[in-house]
């Protein structure tokens, strides 16, 4: 083939490739979607499920040209009851202008109704689907979930943007869809999931606030616990990463210090002895500044340091313990990750234990080693405000 032949071939070849491009066929315009921020998921009646979502309104989302205070919310909220999620789901789609778009949504709200009754079935749709995110954050409300939807807030745009910050800040339990699948289909079959409520609603506005706990056995709702033991929970999963503990000195006039977590590592060390006793050793250790002093005490005195040290041990050992006593003893429950702790350790005995496991675990006999160091006492090591003779050191 000559030089010219080549030159006609290869455009010939290349023109024909041009009509196998797809270009922009399938493009959808940004004015045409219904961004979903959030979904809420609640029990309505006659055995259906209502879903509701949160979509966001772009016109009122930013700050406007020339920094102009925009009128009207930044979201709005519709639902419809379906069989299914996706049923009711496919119900407003009928009824909405807009292309639903599951790209930025953040947050999954459940209601606490629904969770009692069980949620399995009702997530299938989030994970099986390629459109939503299952790095979605996931929370179960006090009360109705379109309550937290309707919300908002003070500071941020929707309350979805207020509960995905929550999660961030590790008030209480970080869990995204992602985390919940896999904990529910764990050989212990449990899961946690943080609590939401609604914090304040005046004159159309409010806040949310994370509230402590709900505890799951297979997929459904069996008890709560509270912001208290909630540290105590994170504490043994070894996900405090935002925490304040309060010592009242002993030998004092009165007062406490308080003391701010700067860093926290948990160990779960499981055995099973000759007799085939189950223990668990939790080996806490925890680094902490002093962030106020109330008492007349001297922080420069090194003996009176090791002592608050102690003190310091024995309140996280204390928190530690009453979480132990609720979710262990009475809500038998394994969120702890006792189970995968003795399956990594001992593979051959754990598959005989997982078959009873929810009689065995209450039994598990705990033992709590903590070890606090005190990194730093203040800018300041003298009590403030305390005239010198009155100091103790």
């Amino acid at each position: 083939m000559n030089k010219r032949g080549f030159k006609l071939t290869a455009t010939l070849i290349i023109c024909s490739l041009t009509l196998l491009l797809s270009g922009c066929w399938d493009r959808v315009e940004v004015n045409d979607l219904g961004l979903v921020l959030a979904v809420g998921l609640d029990k309505a009646e006659n055995g259906e499920i209502e879903v509701a979502i949160q979509l966001a309104i772009p016109s009122r989302m930013g700050g406007g040209q020339g920094g102009g205070q925009i009128e009207g919310d930044p979201t709005t909220v519709e639902k419809m009851t379906g069989r299914s999620v996706f049923d009711a789901l496919s119900k407003l789609q009928a009824s909405i202008s807009r292309r639903i778009f599951w790209g930025h949504n953040r947050v999954i709200f459940i209601g606490e109704e629904l969770a009692k009754e069980g949620i399995q079935k009702h997530l299938d749709y989030f994970s099986r689907d390629p459109d939503p995110r299952i790095r979605a954050n996931v929370f179960v409300s006090e009360g109705k979930a379109t309550d937290i939807l309707n919300v908002v807030p003070d500071f941020d745009k929707s309350s979805a943007e207020v509960a995905r910050e929550l999660a961030n800040f590790q008030v209480g339990m970080n869990v995204t869809l992602k985390d919940l699948l896999e904990m529910l289909t764990s050989d212990v079959n449990t899961a946690a999931l943080p609590l939401i409520e609604v914090d304040k609603a005046e004159h159309g506005k409010g806040g949310l606030r994370v509230n402590g706990t709900a505890i799951f056995k297979r997929d459904k709702m069996v008890g709560k616990i509270g912001p208290e033991l909630t540290r105590g929970l994170l504490w043994i999963r070894d996900e405090i990463r935002l925490a304040a503990v309060l010592v009242e000195p002993e030998d004092t006039e009165g007062g406490q210090v308080v003391f701010n977590l700067l860093r926290s590592h948990t160990e779960l060390i499981p055995k099973i002895d000759k007799n085939g006793n189950l223990k668990m050793t939790l080996k806490v250790t925890t680094e902490d500044d002093v962030v106020e002093n109330e008492t007349k005490l001297n922080l420069l005195n090194a003996k009176l340091v090791n002592k608050l040290q102690k003190q310091l041990e024995n309140r996280i050992k204390e928190r530690i313990q009453d979480t132990l006593e609720e979710v262990q003893k009475n809500l038998k429950v394994d969120v702890f990750g006792f189970g995968q702790a003795f399956y990594r350790a001992y593979p051959k005995q754990w598959a005989i234990l997982k078959e009873n496991w929810d009689e065995v675990f209450p039994e598990v006999e705990v033992d709590i080693d903590v070890k606090a160091y005190i990194k730093r006492t203040g800018v300041s090591t003298t009590p403030q405000g305390v005239p010198e003779k009155e100091v103790q050191k």
